[in-house]
């Protein structure tokens, strides 16, 4: 009877199943479309509610574009905390957990690309006075690696953002790759071929190794 007990607290509410369905719904139609071009009403549809349903969750448009933001971003802003907090800076470490990350949504990164396009308003309350020291500690793993050598130091700064457009820009470029050469870059194995490939890459750029 306790152990029924316990499942029984754990399990989640209707209300936190509704509300979770509607940041799915919400989280892909904003990286499809912005967030100019979506409205509650496209959201609703989506889950299959009336529009006035969607007030029991959120108070607006504005209230669910910034929580549907923040549960994606809060974890990887959470993994880009820990490198830059952590001393031995492992930069492979750090690719291999954003990948996942992303994988397990991969419209996370085309909503984040309509944001910055737009000003990134409700981006940057998110990521405040986070993200700086992670581009801080980037520069110092890149300035401190045996292959720093290979680059001057106007180009490390541009190296850590290099890094940032190849991971992101992997989940951006899918649904296009798809339509143009019929590959499908989100399944598991291509997901972890890329994981691969960007580990061998951060090894030759921040290590100064070469792949065999």
């Amino acid at each position: 009877m306790v152990i029924a007990e316990s499942v029984l607290a754990s399990a989640p509410t209707r209300g936190e199943v509704t509300a979770a369905r509607i940041l799915d719904v919400a989280e892909a139609l904003f990286a499809r479309h912005g967030y100019e071009g979506t409205t509650l009403r496209d959201v609703a549809a989506g889950v299959g509610l009336r529009t006035p349903s969607l007030y029991n969750h959120f108070s607006g448009k504005d209230a669910l574009y910034a929580a549907v933001l923040e549960r994606g971003v809060a974890p990887v802003l959470s993994a880009l905390s820990e490198f830059a907090r952590d001393g031995s800076g492992d930069p492979e470490g750090l690719v291999v957990t954003v990948m996942e990350l992303l994988a397990g949504r991969p419209d996370l990164p085309r909503l984040i690309q309509h944001e910055i396009l737009s000003g990134g308003e409700c981006l940057m309350p998110l990521l405040g006075d986070s993200i700086g020291p992670v581009f801080a500690r980037a520069h110092e793993v890149a300035e401190a690696s045996p292959g720093a050598g290979a680059w001057s130091a106007e180009e490390i700064p541009l190296l850590v953002l290099a890094m940032y457009h190849v991971v992101v820009g992997y989940f951006t470029i899918a649904p296009l790759y798809a339509e143009l050469q019929g590959q499908d870059l989100l399944t598991q194995p291509a997901i972890e071929r890329q994981t691969r490939f960007l580990g061998e890459l951060v090894s030759i750029l921040f290590s100064g190794t070469t792949k065999e």
